[in-house]
């Protein structure tokens, strides 16, 4: 899956999204080099426009509540969440659903959109849907064109739509409702969020190389979540907690990236735990944030944490060595047993976590560029 390229430099989530267009809006390659990459995509649909691509950096700050909603002077960007949750008998279930907007125009944030009936192609969209449970793992993925109606994202009030997908304010302050259903499973859950966004990097500026390529990023640590799953007809209650993302950007990353490697990590004595490795040639650049349980945030960098699979020879390594020695932290960190690949227009793996060694703990998993066993 390329655009005309040798390799996709950006990691796991530019490279969905460029399967994505491809096979969605056939967006063509003629006329451009092969190694224009991804970024030729973009350029070639950015000609002719007095409106350029925007660049996070080290700079730049969040901005609230407008950050949760969409930018679109920027090439990618995507809402994330997972959920570690229980029915009433005490079992785990896993859950995730993320949605991706990729725009192949830039607009300024106070444009007009285009008509509908003009039927335009400035930006498309895809969501992925995901069900862990009893070792048995359901994805669904929904695509959409932007400006048509189908899908889209408000900051107030806050919502993040495709069809019948959505991720909506309730109307109350720190209440959000996500409702996803597919062809044999569904979830409609209620969201708390405990405390503010959590700024990764330099405030919300996370470097993704260390030549200094990244994306603006914070998150939401603390959700407390309840409702109902339903699985092949039987309904379920469910409750526990959650962790949303929020990430845009608009340039790629260095040549030789090969996947990603992200956790996020729910541990009994309170505190958090962000961390993620890029693979390249050569090693791994690494980073991560400790966040206290009082909420502070700590940037981690490589000199701060260590980040290893178990067994280097797995296909899919699902067992971990997670260090931060500053903070006495030894983790173990392990999928359960099962397949949970996702198996869209670009497969990953995306599975919860149990968490054991220096702090106990669950969490979630996401490993990208690893090839099916």
């Amino acid at each position: 899956m390329t655009f005309c390229v040798r390799s996709i430099h950006f990691p796991f989530f530019f490279r969905v999204l460029a399967s994505f267009l491809w096979l969605f809006l056939a967006v063509g390659c003629s006329g451009e080099s092969e190694d224009s990459g991804f970024a030729g995509l973009a350029e070639s649909q950015q000609a002719g426009t007095d409106v350029p691509f925007l660049q996070p950096g080290p700079g730049d700050r969040l901005k609230f509540p407008e950050d949760f909603g969409p930018h679109p002077q920027h090439r990618i960007e995507w809402w994330y969440l997972t959920a570690n949750l229980e029915n009433q008998a005490g079992e785990p279930l896993g859950l995730q659903w993320t949605q991706f907007r990729q725009a192949l125009t830039p607009r300024s944030a106070n444009a007009t959109p285009p008509a509908p009936a003009q039927w335009p192609l400035q930006a498309a969209w895809m969501a992925h849907g995901a069900l862990s449970w009893r070792g048995q793992h359901h994805f669904a993925e929904r695509l959409a064109r932007a400006d048509v109606g189908h899908a889209g994202a408000t900051a107030q009030p806050f919502e993040v739509w495709l069809d019948d997908w959505r991720l909506t304010s309730t109307g109350e302050s720190g209440r959000w409702r996500l409702q996803v259903s597919a062809d044999n499973w569904s979830y409609d859950l209620f969201l708390r969020l405990n405390g503010p966004p959590v700024a990764h990097g330099d405030r919300g500026f996370s470097a993704k190389s260390a030549s200094g390529e990244g994306s603006m990023y914070f998150s939401l640590v603390d959700i407390a979540i309840a409702g109902k799953v339903t699985i092949d007809g039987e309904t379920q209650k469910v409750r526990g907690k959650g962790w949303f993302d929020r990430e845009w950007s608009s340039q790629l990353l260095k040549t030789g990236q090969q996947g990603w490697d992200w956790f996020a990590l729910h541990l009994d004595s309170g505190d958090k735990l962000m961390a993620f490795r890029l693979r390249e040639d050569g090693g791994a650049f690494v980073s991560g944030t400790w966040i206290t349980k009082e909420r502070e945030a700590v940037a981690l960098s490589s000199d701060d944490l260590t980040l290893t699979p178990e067994a280097e020879t797995e296909a899919t390594p699902t067992h971990w060595r997670l260090q931060v020695p500053r903070y006495g932290v030894d983790l173990e960190i392990a999928a359960p047993p099962g397949e949970y690949r996702n198996e869209g227009q670009y497969p990953y793996w995306e599975s919860p976590v149990s968490v054991s060694g220096s702090h106990s703990g669950e969490g979630y998993m996401e490993l990208t560029g690893y090839e099916a066993e």
